[in-house]
């Protein structure tokens, strides 16, 4: 189905691809913005629900307040961690929501579909896995794309349903920054930082059962 050539292109975003925190102010094609929220929308999801919202951040005043309610939650958050690591914590960089020309809020719609979605009636949080499948394939995307592309993770979800007025029902779920960058890291930031290294696929296979790691 694919040449090796395009295997070997596949391979090499998925190694490539990184969570970036610093971005050029430069405006981003609108043809590439297309081409990621198409990638995002192309994601496979539970009963094919597609419980995913893009909502588009250009506005600074916006961006400020977004950047506001992730270092709040960044600032509560280090009380969890002492010395070197509480100052590494602190270190994590949220301007990158207000450098970025764009960021992008994709939020998950629980009622999409209605009351019973294929699939999703077992296991309820699998719309939400849904959305994480799209925003990988908006990183990938992006990276193909030449953008950088950064996943803020810790906020008040009520913070965010406010300054972007999104109805109670829905989870914002992710704010991606999204832009030109000067410093494409090689390796994840965290494992620059050494706050963690990656783990040992070897360590994590296991065959038939639960902790069995020699195939039968």
């Amino acid at each position: 189905m694919f040449t090796e050539q395009e295997k070997e292109a596949l391979y090499k975003v998925i190694y490539t691809r990184r969570d970036v925190r610093s971005f050029l102010p430069d405006p981003i094609p609108e043809e590439a913005v297309t081409n990621v929220l198409h990638a995002g929308h192309h994601a496979p999801s539970v009963g094919f629900m597609q419980p995913w919202n893009f909502i588009l951040v250009t506005s600074e005043p916006l961006k400020e307040r977004l950047a506001w309610a992730a270092d709040k939650e960044r600032r509560a958050l280090a009380i969890h961690y002492e010395g070197q690591r509480q100052d590494q914590f602190l270190s994590l960089k949220v301007e990158g929501l207000k450098q970025a020309p764009l960021t992008i809020c994709i939020t998950c719609d629980p009622t999409r579909g209605g009351a019973h979605v294929l699939g999703r009636n077992s296991i309820p949080e699998t719309d939400m896995l849904s959305v994480a499948c799209a925003i990988q394939n908006m990183w990938l995307a992006a990276c193909v794309e030449g953008l950088a592309m950064g996943w803020v993770s810790f906020y008040k979800k009520n913070d965010v349903r406010e300054i972007l007025d999104i109805p109670p029902h829905i989870e914002p779920i992710a704010l991606l920054s999204v832009g030109y960058t000067e410093n494409y890291p090689e390796k994840p930031i965290l494992e620059t930082a050494q706050w963690e290294k990656r783990r040992s696929l070897q360590d994590l296979i296991y065959h038939e059962t639960w902790g069995n790691r020699q195939p039968e």
